[in-house]
């Protein structure tokens, strides 16, 4: 199983998309600055979280994700939650 994440920066309120095997592992991992792109923007919050069987299927969805109208969808997606 796969998760593709969406992280929400709460120093400067800027979105982080990835996907990984191991959500729990690497949302430790960026909270405690062992990440180099991450680092300088901790503490994060899980803003969205979305499951895949597969590793393509999570690596396509978190590059839409990080498209135009990827990043459109997520605000509605979000906006739904709230």
């Amino acid at each position: 199983m796969f998760w593709v994440y969406v992280l929400r920066s709460l120093k400067d309120g800027k979105q982080y998309t990835g996907y990984t095997k191991d959500f729990s592992r690497r949302f430790q991992e960026q909270n405690a600055g062992k990440t180099e792109s991450t680092r300088r923007r901790r503490p994060f919050i899980v803003d969205h979280l979305e499951w895949y069987d597969d590793e393509e299927s999570a690596k396509s969805r978190e590059k839409y994700l990080k498209s135009g109208r990827g990043r459109e969808e997520l605000k509605e997606i979000l906006k739904r939650q709230e």
